[in-house]
């Protein structure tokens, strides 16, 4: 690996401990400890790629998902063929009476029914057996082995995180940004880890928004102590109930406008670049989720599967642009002569490059 100091190319014998035996001085990452692509000069990147050269604050979680090696999910599998207890049990039976048969008769009925047994016990072992599979997903490396990385053997090399990098664990969760005097507009807020890129970032201040972060169960009760006629931008992943929050709110508030900045299910569905997870709670109907959200059949039945994409992993860059493109829509629909606004958070196109699954390429807002 290159030593992220003195830029050396070193052998494994001269990086003993993360101390270049060059330049003597400590780094924090090395390939072959902490897993393919992890490495100090990677990270770096890209913190530069979230933070846009410096411009914006990120957090740990979306550093996680955009230096993350790998991520994948599976659907549910049924169990397939025959379980091996049972196949052995028969061909052992099966076999039993052929060597029986064998031991009374004579001549060919005698050599048949011998090599009849023999293939009876060779034959189960050629039989494939799939055990039943619950859907499922994984990143890697996992977040919380992320996190003790940067605050373990990353602190202990630089003093600190990469510049630019919060640590999103330290605000409790639910904590409310503090309140504009005469704010414009509400952003409701589903992800805690983008709630605290927003407030790292001074967003809230600068559009003259109220931030409120909730859980998508909870997000109606998050409105009711806000002056009701305050338009509402929603920010949820793309899920089950991030795609009925914005549709329910505009029903249980119909004197708010209520436009939709959440990240949609045909932007990640089939896209290579985003995440997908699977959630363990149970789904939402696909007749629900077409009738209420307005999907396509396609993305319905994929977010009852239990899959779903954190809006986390939206480049940074992005999601503040489209998130300020959302407030001045949200408040031309706040408008006696508006219409209220819709979803049109895009996925960027991938740039190429070997560690950036997620872009900080910008995309374009479509209504």
């Amino acid at each position: 690996m290159i030593c992220p100091n003195c830029s050396t190319e070193l052998k494994r014998t001269e990086r003993t401990d993360q101390v270049c035996s060059h330049c003597h001085r400590r780094f924090a990452l090395d390939p072959q400890l902490h897993g393919s692509g992890m490495h100090d000069l990677r990270i770096r990147r890209c913190v530069e790629s979230l933070t846009d050269g410096g411009r914006l604050k990120v957090t740990v979680t979306q550093l996680w998902y955009r230096s993350r090696r790998s991520s994948t999910a599976w659907r549910a599998r049924e169990a397939r063929g025959i379980r091996p207890g049972i196949r052995w049990l028969v061909a052992l039976a099966v076999c039993a009476g052929l060597v029986g048969c064998a031991a009374v008769t004579s001549g060919t009925p005698a050599v048949l029914a011998a090599t009849a047994a023999v293939l009876v016990l060779v034959v189960p072992g050629f039989m494939p057996y799939e055990r039943a599979r619950p859907a499922g997903s994984s990143v890697s490396p996992t977040e919380q082995a992320f996190r003790q990385l940067m605050d373990g053997v990353w602190r202990r090399a630089y003093g600190g995180l990469p510049p630019g990098v919060v640590d999103d664990a330290g605000r409790g969760r639910g904590d409310s940004a503090p309140r504009q005097p005469r704010p414009r507009a509400v952003i409701l807020c589903t992800d805690h880890s983008v709630a605290v890129f927003l407030e790292a970032n001074d967003l809230p201040v600068r559009l003259r928004v109220v931030l409120v972060e909730a859980d998508p169960g909870s997000a109606h009760d998050a409105l009711v102590d806000l002056p009701g006629r305050l338009p509402v931008v929603v920010l949820h992943d793309a899920s089950a109930l991030g795609a009925l929050l914005a549709p329910l709110l505009r029903i249980a508030h119909p004197d708010r406008a209520v436009v939709d900045a959440g990240l949609p299910v045909a932007a990640v569905r089939h896209h290579r670049g985003a995440v997908h997870r699977v959630s363990p709670v149970a789904a939402v109907d696909a007749a629900e989720l077409r009738a209420v959200a307005g999907l396509s059949a396609q993305d319905a039945s994929w977010l009852a599967e239990g899959f779903w994409s954190p809006i986390a992993a939206v480049p940074p860059p992005l999601l503040a642009t489209v998130l300020e493109d959302a407030v001045e829509r949200a408040v031309a629909a706040a408008r006696p002569d508006s219409a209220a606004a819709y979803g049109f958070l895009t996925w960027p196109d991938p740039d190429g490059s070997a560690d950036a699954d997620t872009s900080g390429k910008k995309g374009t807002p479509t209504a």
